[in-house]
């Protein structure tokens, strides 16, 4: 077996010449019990070197007193953006762990600069959550979660219009895909009634869909 000698991990060399005696025979050259055996011995030249250069380095390091080298803060911001779209209140918080503590600044000057270049948009972030969850969710579930997301009530008057303007549709294909048929009893009633309230869809619209079922008491 011939070392590569840019393997950064540690060898298996064949020693020189380093016969050992085999257990209850001798060096006399001859098979069987007295044969010489060869034996693999494990080498940790070049694992000692890698390991020195390395530790070298990170002294440097530390001597310095510089961070280990990484993305920039840009760098992680652009690397979230480009995935899927982010609020600012949260492209915030994952940021924050890189950021420089000597410089409070940091990251609204980045935010700002985000904005500014179209990187960054509430508006457009709030749009692409509605479109992941309006399939299956009511507007006070989404209009929560996007309040999570440091979005004001004012910054999201449009959103909740058109949310409200397709409630009654959303909802009906929420039921349909579930139940499909309108309850038989009372308690199947309750059953669909706090299904499609847990999904954050009113009492008005489940009104519409179940009916007015007076004869069920929920």
């Amino acid at each position: 077996m011939v070392a590569d000698p840019d393997d950064e991990f540690e060898q298996l060399a064949l020693p020189e010449a380093k016969p050992v005696r085999a257990k209850g025979g001798n060096l006399n050259g001859r098979g069987g019990a007295d044969a010489d055996v060869s034996v693999w011995q494990r080498s940790s030249t070049r694992r000692r070197s890698f390991s020195s250069g390395r530790e070298g380095a990170g002294s440097a390091d530390i001597g310095t007193g510089r961070a280990k080298s990484g993305p920039s803060l840009k760098a992680r911001a652009i690397g979230y953006l480009s995935r899927r779209e982010h609020s600012r209140a949260e492209l915030q918080r994952k940021l924050q762990p890189y950021a420089n503590p000597d410089d409070p600044d940091e990251i609204p000057r980045l935010l700002n600069e985000l904005e500014q270049g179209k990187w960054l948009s509430d508006q457009r972030f709030a749009q692409s959550l509605v479109n992941r969850r309006a399939p299956a969710k009511g507007s006070t579930v989404i209009m929560h979660e996007l309040r999570q997301h440091g979005l004001t009530d004012t910054a999201l008057e449009s959103i909740r219009q058109q949310l409200q303007g397709t409630e009654y549709e959303r909802a009906q294909a929420v039921w349909a895909r579930k139940f499909g048929t309108a309850p038989a009893d009372a308690r199947e009633y309750a059953r669909q009634v706090r299904f499609l309230a847990s999904r954050g869809f009113s009492p008005a619209i489940l009104r519409r869909i179940l009916g007015e079922l007076d004869d069920f008491s929920v």
